[in-house]
């Protein structure tokens, strides 16, 4: 096995990786600054107020792009098979 093919597939692992984790850090990113906005101006400090949106963003992230993330991810499970044979035998 050549060390640029496993390079290539690490490379395309974590592309992938970056591009299925965007969506749910995204919303909890743009939650959590809307959140520490509203807190700074009201002057209220709690822990709670903090966690529970930016949980439930992520929550709604991975059910609205749930389905994307499984076919991304099966898509590229199936091009890995395919490459199989082009790894192993040189």
């Amino acid at each position: 096995m050549d060390t640029n093919a496993v390079l290539d597939v690490a490379f395309d692992a974590l592309v992938l990786a970056a591009k299925l984790a965007a969506p749910v850090l995204v919303s909890a990113l743009v939650v959590g600054f809307v959140v520490s906005l509203v807190q700074s101006v009201t002057q209220i400090q709690e822990i709670t107020l903090s966690f529970v949106p930016k949980a439930l963003a992520a929550g709604v992230a991975l059910m609205v792009c749930g389905h994307w993330m499984i076919t991304e991810l099966v898509t590229f499970t199936h091009e890995l098979f395919d490459r199989i044979p082009s790894l192993v035998g040189g």
